[in-house]
């Protein structure tokens, strides 16, 4: 459960915008600030049912978008990369005993990782 939540909400990041403002709320109340199904129906004014019913709608759209576009995979495996080339740039620099080139891979690592954080 605690993975399709992350999931839900990376898609979430990603694609909410193509939401109604209604759904987007909805799911964003349920996935990001933890609240429960009674929560948001007390706040909307509707069934539990009936957020039930928008979340699931809103999941739907979520990862159909996912599987067309493939926006937060590419992301993740981007970031995931991004990370290893960090990491084994700063093995190198360990081992080097250069500062010119010290400082230049120092500066690539924190390039990599202002693009991972992106």
């Amino acid at each position: 459960m605690f993975e399709k939540n992350l999931s839900i909400s990376l898609l979430l990041d990603f694609y909410g915008d193509i939401l109604s403002e209604r759904q987007n709320e909805m799911l964003n109340m349920y996935y990001n600030e933890d609240c429960s199904l009674a929560e948001i129906a007390d706040s909307f004014d509707i069934s539990r049912q009936g957020v039930r019913s928008v979340l699931k709608k809103g999941e739907t759209i979520l990862i159909d978008m996912e599987a067309k576009l493939h926006l937060a995979s590419r992301f993740i495996k981007v970031r995931d990369k991004s990370s290893e080339i960090a990491s084994e740039l700063e093995i190198i620099n360990s081992e080097i005993n250069n500062e010119d080139i010290s400082s230049r891979i120092h500066l690539l690592i924190e390039k990599i990782n202002e693009m991972a954080d992106y």
